[in-house]
């Protein structure tokens, strides 16, 4: 055996690898515990009364909440968080951790740290069930629970606080926009005011109404007279008194239409067709402004609602547990892992020599 080992040193690199892998996993190996939760993120948004059922109170965030968690909980900012709360370079930088498993000092730069860091702290977004499974490795059970609950806490925070930012810059933009809408509403109404009191009229549109009603009953009422004319016509002379009075009646009716008319419709700036016609572009314009601000003012009660069910919670389907035994490393596997890498690269190597001496032979 020695002779083959001699011969074959890549065997007895090997083996040597192989006891040093072992003892290090069987012996040396500090033990890590492992700390886990299931979370899935919630929020009343989206939720109505009329369609609420288990299904609608069960489902969890949308997958973009939930990548946005995610990488909230593995960032610089919420190790950072993390160091100031639980110390946890002074708890991985341990000397009575092996030296292949803790940190190598407390002041490591920030980038080896958060490297460090990314080993120890997982966060596993399950597509299917649309839920994080979040677990932590630490040298100690009540660390690496308080890991976990740190990062459920500062997560939901976080969350919402983003939430509310966004809402708020959204409340903030429409009350602009409805301080803007009520000023043109003002405006609009005044200027409708001033020309009511200018012309000194209430409605101008009513008012040719109410006299193109009154020329409608005069024209019925000439056309009786000029009915009734005729038919005495026939019998008596146009000098007689009944003949003369309605003649004189059927003119002043004339004079009085057309008086009427000429209110209604005269050339010059105070007929009342343009009147009408200007107030009616005012009215109008007050409606539209009206409408506007009507809707602005519900968009800006229907955000305001949205933005408080908008915040989120990060509801716990299985809480931080306080592990009881080490679960980290595998040694079983990692030592079984390690040997059969090490035969199989040493099987290679073996194959490449016995290559190169067949082609020198």
């Amino acid at each position: 055996m020695r002779a083959f080992l001699l011969k074959h040193p890549y065997w007895l690199i090997s083996a040597v690898a192989i006891l040093g892998a072992g003892l290090y996993w069987s012996v040396s190996a500090t033990d890590r515990y492992v700390s886990e939760a299931t979370v899935v993120l919630q929020s009343a948004e989206g939720v109505s009364t009329s369609t609420f059922n288990v299904a609608s109170l069960l489902s969890g965030g949308s997958a973009h909440d939930l990548l946005m968690l995610r990488e909230y909980l593995l960032s610089v900012d919420m190790l950072q968080k993390l160091d100031a709360q639980l110390d946890l370079r002074a708890h991985y930088a341990n000397k009575d951790i092996d030296i292949l498993s803790r940190l190598e000092s407390v002041d490591v730069p920030l980038e080896y740290f958060h490297r460090y860091y990314l080993k120890r702290v997982s966060v596993e977004m399950d597509e299917y069930a649309n839920v994080l499974r979040i677990r932590a490795q630490a040298y100690d059970p009540k660390t690496s629970h308080a890991i976990v609950s740190r990062l459920l806490r500062e997560g939901e925070a976080h969350m919402n606080k983003l939430g509310r930012r966004l809402a708020g810059e959204q409340v903030k933009f429409i009350e602009v926009q409805v301080k803007d809408l009520k000023r043109r509403l003002d405006l609009a109404r005044d200027e409708m005011l001033a020309y009511q009191n200018t012309h000194g009229l209430i409605s101008p549109t009513a008012t040719v109404q109410s006299l193109s009603a009154v020329v409608a009953t005069l024209q019925g009422e000439l056309a009786k007279l000029d009915a009734h004319r005729r038919a005495l016509g026939a019998s008596q002379s146009k000098r007689s008194p009944e003949m003369v009075r309605l003649s004189h009646e059927i003119s002043a009716l004339r004079s009085q239409i057309e008086a009427e008319r000429t209110r209604m419709a005269a050339h010059s700036g105070n007929a009342l067709n343009r009147l009408a016609a200007e107030f009616e572009t005012l009215r109008l314009q007050v409606e539209f402004a009206q409408e506007v601000y009507t809707s602005a003012l519900a968009a800006l009660e229907n955000t305001r609602v949205q933005a408080a069910r908008s915040l989120k919670q990060v509801s716990i389907l299985q809480s931080p547990t306080m592990p009881e035994y080490s679960m980290a490393p595998k040694r079983l596997y990692n030592i079984t892992v390690f040997t059969i890498m090490a035969i199989l690269a040493a099987l290679i190597a073996h194959l490449l020599v016995a290559i190169v001496r067949d082609h020198r032979d």
